[in-house]
């Protein structure tokens, strides 16, 4: 999967990737026609939260619904993992001072990921703000970076890229008033070289 990422970025094509949030209790059957329908490229599934336990059978029915696109884990917590995924996003929340969104969670779910043998995908994650609390600010306990502030946000980018981590997740969160701003976005382009997921 990091491939394909790789091959749209280094040819100066995007692609396009929807979430499925489980807790949404969205049609998923409809949700998948509309996603195909779309022309979407990939297809992520995770939550902030998680309120139920069917992860696992939300992601083997997405496979069945719409087998011919990329299901990648966007996962909230080490409850999202699913061995049916074809990649997941190794998030570090590399914008957050909290131990626990950088290190703490990604050292539980190693274990797992080795053992069920998906591809992981290194991702830096950084907070946008975006003109509300977003639940995942709150969940993580973030504070975001200043949406007026592309240094910053270009800093940790280039951070991310010197220490490894394979593609940038600049997310606004679920229900932002603000998307991350372009010049943000052109900002951090003009200096890293790896794929830039942008959310929220």
């Amino acid at each position: 999967m990091y491939e394909k990422i790789q091959s749209a970025h280094s040819s100066g094509n995007s692609l396009l990737a929807v979430l499925i949030d489980p807790d949404k209790n969205n049609d998923l059957e409809q949700q998948c026609a509309d996603i195909s329908q779309g022309g979407a490229d990939l297809i992520f599934i995770g939550s902030i939260l998680l309120l139920g336990n069917e992860f696992d059978h939300y992601c083997r029915e997405i496979k069945l619904l719409v087998p011919d696109i990329p299901l990648i884990l966007f996962p909230g917590s080490t409850m999202q993992l699913s061995a049916v995924a074809d990649a997941l996003l190794f998030l570090s929340v590399i914008s957050s001072r909290n131990a626990e969104m950088i290190i703490g969670q990604q050292v539980m779910a190693s274990p797992i990921i080795k053992k069920i043998g998906i591809e992981a995908i290194s991702t830096g994650y950084m907070l946008i703000e975006s003109g509300s609390l977003t639940s995942a600010q709150y969940m993580s306990h973030s504070l975001p970076i200043p949406r007026e502030k592309p240094d910053i946000a270009v800093a940790h980018a280039m951070a991310a890229e010197i220490i490894g981590f394979k593609t940038i997740y600049l997310e606004a969160g679920s229900g932002a008033k603000y998307p991350v701003s372009v010049e943000m976005i052109g900002a951090i382009r003009k200096t890293t070289n790896i794929p830039i997921i942008v959310g929220g």
